[in-house]
């Protein structure tokens, strides 16, 4: 993939449905009494890898359309025992949410990936899932893939996460439905909150206080209809973009706008970027609206603490728009970079340095000097989507245009990503 310097980014689009929504809404559907009904699904790579395992389970689930589809739950006791492997592909979101329901399951599932899921830590879910009772062996000790999962019989814990993760949160949520008693869990500072939502339209009672969630076990699901707002992930990107692009105005409409989600509006706005935000409506139970952003200069700034886990996956373009801001931009706080799909904070440093950006890796984040002019250069993916979108978005304000190899990890989130961008290049809508 190629993209080059462009002026006049114009026209008003839709990105993919939400990737975490997506996720939840299979997951949830699977283990609810009912037909749950989801329309705005995102069928990229990782959210096909959840379909499939909860199909391995025993669950039918109906492609309607690309972005719509039909779960037919049978309430938890409708997952069987899998006779083949669960495949959780490169979706991090799959393994560790999906570990949280096997847990609480009486039988044996075997739970793989891809390499990139084979270097990602899953200790931060295991070891409270074993408190609560849930036998999980694996690789140095139940560490990495390959995972054994027996579960059954599993009691209610209090678990205070060392960091602020909605995937450890949604992991332990889902197993404490199962559970026996009450299951509490503390986070440092607000992680998304899509779990806590999605479950309360499906029928479950949770108290959500500052910083902590706790449910009763026992619980039961009832079936849904799910209207999937567009990712505002995804949106960083086309954000960005307009941001950089001389002369552009853009409009990306149906956008989910949940508080915890939007710090990368937050940190645009900060820069002195020109974002605005309409809010058109709710969709369950996620407000969702428009965003138009015109091109603006930019202004270097300084983001960490309770920002980071409200725009963590934005990170990557984040620092592309970085370098072409005046003055020096600092991200601290954001060490979670380094178990994504890659190592986000040397792969960022180290790809936008090819182009001649003055980036420098902390051990907590980066520090990007600007206005830096960008020139052409070869850059790699690295396999992971945001890496190749973030310097794609980059290519479009350097002298000679930027190359993005294996841009194919593009669709596991932004399947039509390089046709968005020809068509805001075209002025179209």
């Amino acid at each position: 993939m190629k993209t080059e310097r462009k002026r006049g980014l114009a026209g008003a689009v839709h990105v993919p449905g939400d990737k975490s929504i997506s996720h939840r809404a299979v997951m949830f559907g699977a283990v609810a009494r009912g037909d749950t009904r989801v329309k705005g699904f995102l069928p990229g790579a990782d959210c096909l890898s959840t379909i499939e395992c909860f199909r391995r389970m025993g669950v039918e689930i109906r492609r309607e359309s690309e972005t719509s589809l039909t779960v037919k739950g049978q309430g938890w006791e409708g997952l069987v025992e899998p006779s083949r492997v669960l495949d959780v592909g490169n979706s991090g979101t799959t393994i560790r949410l999906m570990l949280g329901i096997l847990a609480g399951r009486p039988f044996y599932s075997a739970v793989i990936g891809d390499e990139s899921i084979g270097r990602r830590p899953m200790d931060r879910v295991i070891q409270p899932l074993r408190r609560m009772g849930a036998q999980v062996d694996g690789r140095k000790g139940g560490s990495f893939i390959p995972l054994g999962v027996r579960g059954g019989s599993i009691g209610g814990i209090s678990h205070r996460s060392p960091v602020a993760s909605a995937q450890v949160k949604s992991c332990l949520l889902l197993a404490g439905l199962q559970a026996e008693g009450k299951t509490v869990v503390e986070e440092p500072s607000l992680s998304r909150d899509h779990t806590e939502r999605m479950l309360r339209s499906f029928g479950v009672e949770l108290s959500v206080e500052k910083g902590r969630v706790s449910l009763q076990g026992g619980q039961e699901l009832t079936a849904q209809y799910v209207r999937v707002p567009g990712d505002i992930s995804s949106a960083a990107f086309l954000i960005a973009a307009a941001l950089i692009v001389p002369d552009s105005r853009v409009t990306i409409r149906e956008v989910g706008l949940n508080p915890t989600r939007t710090g990368i509006i937050d940190a645009f706005q900060a820069m002195g970027g020109e974002v605005e935000v309409t809010v058109t409506g709710e969709w369950s139970g996620e407000p969702v609206g428009d965003i138009t952003v015109s091109s603006s200069p930019l202004n270097g700034v300084e983001i960490g603490g309770e920002w980071i886990p409200r725009l963590i996956d934005e990170i990557p373009v984040l620092a592309v728009a970085a370098t072409q801001a005046e003055g020096q931009t600092v991200i601290r706080d954001a060490s979670e970079l380094k178990v994504k799909e890659t190592n986000r904070i040397d792969v960022t440093a180290q790809e936008l340095r090819k182009l001649g950006a003055e980036v420098e890796e902390t051990e907590d984040g980066l520090i990007i000097q600007g206005k830096t002019p960008l020139s052409g250069a070869v850059c790699d993916s690295h396999s992971d989507h945001r890496i190749g979108m973030a310097m794609a978005v980059a290519g479009l304000a350097a002298e000679d245009g930027v190359t993005v190899q294996n841009a194919e990890a593009i669709r596991v989130s932004f399947p039509e990503f390089e046709r968005t961008l020809h068509q805001l290049s075209s002025g179209g809508s």
